[in-house]
């Protein structure tokens, strides 16, 4: 399983409407995200997907967007601020192995990990990490590209993700991605 980290330069790729074709965002994020809901993200890139969380969870809800790349997280704040959201969004960045995200610990409802898990070194601390912000309950949405990940090494991130108290389920249809959707057990 390949660990390096998209270039920068891809985000803006990542970012474009066009991709709203395949991986519409309101469609795949709207069965998890209610108002008031608390969303962790990792690895939001140019915030895809974070703006739409946003919305989602509305003014009583909040986003905590952590990725390892500053760049990455200043151009998903210039995006936020154009459209309005940027003092709705927590972004943080990762600084080491674990995500900083000890202040979450047992309130995070839903957690969307968008083709980003293979991107991670060390998935055991990065899952104990996951489970831990997340409360009994809340549930994590993984999509990884087949293109990048065979579907041997995605079972091998779900069974790491067990490891760490997750129980897995079949995702939905997401184009050209292996999916799951995890729940953490009470």
């Amino acid at each position: 399983m390949s660990h390096h980290v998209c270039p920068f330069w891809i985000g803006y790729l990542l970012a474009s409407p066009i991709r709203r074709i395949w991986h519409d965002p309101t469609r795949i994020i709207g069965p998890y995200v209610r108002e008031g809901t608390v969303v962790l993200e990792p690895g939001p890139a140019m915030g895809f997907f974070t703006l739409e969380l946003v919305r989602a969870v509305g003014a009583g809800g909040r986003v905590v967007a952590v990725d390892v790349q500053p760049r990455m997280l200043a151009a998903l704040r210039r995006r936020a601020e154009r459209e309005g959201l940027a003092e709705r969004i927590d972004a943080r960045e990762v600084k080491g192995e674990h995500l900083p995200v000890d202040d979450l610990r047992g309130t995070v409802d839903f957690v969307l990990l968008f083709a980003m898990v293979h991107e991670v070194p060390n998935q055991a601390l990065f899952w104990e990490d996951v489970a831990a912000a997340m409360k009994p309950g809340g549930k994590a949405l993984i999509a990884e590209p087949k293109g990048h990940v065979t579907r041997e090494a995605f079972a091998a991130t779900l069974n790491e993700a067990r490891r760490s108290g997750l129980v897995s389920e079949a995702g939905p249809r997401i184009a050209r991605s292996h999916t799951a959707l995890l729940t953490k057990s009470a």
